[in-house]
């Protein structure tokens, strides 16, 4: 094997390790020593890669956190189609297709704004990128939506975009706490009327 592909291999071996370790145990409790073990990698792998754990985390946050808020919330917002029926499939199928384990961990990129979101400034600004990315995506989808006048045109578009995120991440988090999916099954009721009444 080609020592530039067993070096970019050996990445993302920590990488995804990292994430899992994080999303599962906690970040603070996740320790440089506990990633590699778990691994199957020696500390030198890491340090290779990685000068430290800070380091290594702001790589999570890019290569694994956005990638999977970009892949399931985001990009689905610039489809074309009709905008109604984009929100409903975005948000509340998105809902609906999560395994019982991430239901049971919630959200990684909440869970992270929840543990380090005011616990270093850069770990503040990649998280916090993702949520402006996502809710100049929202903006642009209910703009177009107002101007197709498929969305009254009074809604506020940063309101309701930044309503739909909190809401969205609010119920990853609380839906820990449950064993079923009652509080989930009210949700999705609840968003759903949410989104039918900003049609005109």
């Amino acid at each position: 094997m080609q020592q530039g592909l067993k070096s970019e291999l050996t990445k993302q071996i920590i990488v995804d390790e990292a994430f899992k370790q994080f999303y599962e145990q906690g970040f603070k409790t996740t320790s440089i020593d506990k990633i590699m073990k778990a691994s199957k990698l020696t500390k030198g792998a890491f340090y290779h890669h990685y000068t430290n754990k800070k380091h290594l985390a702001l790589e999570v946050i890019a290569l694994k956190v956005q990638k999977r808020v970009s892949d399931s919330m985001i990009l689905p917002l610039y489809e074309p189609g009709d905008v109604i029926a984009i929100l409903n499939t975005t948000f509340l199928n998105r809902i609906k297709s999560f395994s019982g384990y991430e239901k049971q961990h919630g959200c990684p990129m909440n869970n992270l704004i929840n543990e380090i979101g005011d616990f270093e400034t850069a770990y503040q600004l990649a998280l916090k990128h993702i949520i402006e990315t996502w809710k100049s995506a929202l903006i642009a989808l209910i703009d177009r939506g107002k101007s197709e006048h498929a969305i009254r045109e009074n809604v506020s578009s940063k309101a309701t975009a930044i309503y739909l995120i909190s809401a969205f991440e609010g119920i990853r988090g609380i839906r820990k706490l449950y064993d079923d999916d009652v509080l989930l099954d009210d949700y999705l009721l609840g968003l759903s009327e949410y989104i039918q009444q900003l049609q005109p």
